[in-house]
């Protein structure tokens, strides 16, 4: 029989896309959480051109920071981090606790040509085994850092990319670092990024036949769930039709957005600190200066007035954002 499900809701209604939301089995220590960003996704990648492989991996990890981030209980920043020897030399995914994400990526040029080229006219078709080890290598490391904004306190685990996709390894991480059984699916396509996690939680009353149960199911919904489901079907349909044994219990969701730490005063800060001299240098030599974002790849562009008046003193617009 089909469980019933109840939502828990705000009266401010949050677009189905860029949010995350929280949902529980009702008496039983079970619990989950999904994030499926759209627009947040778009504005992330907007000064960024990746091929389609890095770009999916790029949108799991983004995932995956947000499900890891919505699991605590902290003020700070959660950094998602892949080190490898394949095409994706470098991968970093950030998530904050009120869920404002930024990404990037760094990759071996010559290894990313000789990636196989997927048909985007096409469903993602997720991950292959042997396309994730194209991008990560043989012998990379998962790093997750969670720095709180208040003390200076900082928390670190890390464990071998093992197993053939992004979400086994984070399970590896669960298992090793948290100790808490999870399982976990992500997605991502051009259009969207997407993600389902679930845990299995310590009971109150210990161990028991019915809690157990409750946690196979709940492992064989999420095993039924399809790519294409995370990433275009609402939450309610997907838990409908792979989690319906037992009542749920679905929270409100919280809004998910992209911000970079970049931005016109901080690059001006920059330039400053670079030295008047050696501005002035570039912009003899170059006819403006432009200062290009490492983490989003936005660039800034400084004609001469927006030199003149970053060294002036005086009211100092804001440098032209190029698109």
């Amino acid at each position: 029989m089909l469980g019933s499900m109840s939502t828990s809701s705000t009266s401010t209604p949050i677009p189905a896309s860029d949010q995350v939301r929280r949902f529980i089995v009702e008496n039983r220590p079970v619990r989950g959480h999904f994030v499926r960003i759209e627009s947040a996704w778009r504005a992330l990648r907007e000064h960024q051109q990746y091929p389609a492989p890095v770009r999916e991996l790029l949108g799991q990890a983004v995932s995956a920071a947000v499900l890891l981030a919505a699991t605590l209980k902290f003020r700070g920043t959660l950094t998602l981090q892949l080190q490898g020897h394949g095409a994706a030399r470098l991968l970093v995914a950030q998530c904050t606790h009120d869920f404002r994400v930024r990404a990037v990526v760094r990759t071996d040029e010559r290894a990313v040509s000789e990636l196989p080229q997927s048909d985007e006219t096409q469903p993602a078709p997720g991950l292959t085994p042997a396309g994730f080890r194209a991008l990560v290598g043989s012998a990379g490391k998962l790093a997750v850092t969670i720095e709180a904004s208040e003390g200076g306190a900082r928390y670190q685990g890390i464990v071998p990319l093992e197993g053939e996709s992004l979400a086994q390894s984070l399970e590896t991480y669960f298992a090793s670092s948290e100790q808490l059984p999870t399982r976990i699916r992500l997605a991502a396509d051009d259009a969207h990024a997407a993600g389902l996690l679930i845990q299995k939680l310590p009971s109150r009353e210990g161990p028991s036949a019915e809690s157990q149960d409750a946690w196979h199911e709940a492992e064989q919904g999420l095993g039924g769930v399809q790519l294409a489901e995370l990433l275009e079907l609402p939450l309610e349909r997907v838990l409908a039709r792979n989690f319906g044994q037992r009542d749920l219990r679905l929270f409100a969701g919280t809004p998910v957005r992209f911000e970079c730490r970049c931005g016109p005063e901080r690059v001006q800060s920059v330039l400053r600190a670079l030295g008047e001299d050696q501005v002035r240098d570039v912009l003899r030599e170059q006819g403006s200066v432009t200062v290009t974002c490492d983490f989003c790849s936005r660039p800034y562009h400084f004609d001469a007035l927006g030199v003149e008046a970053l060294f002036a003193g005086a009211a100092r617009p804001p440098p032209h954002s190029l698109h």
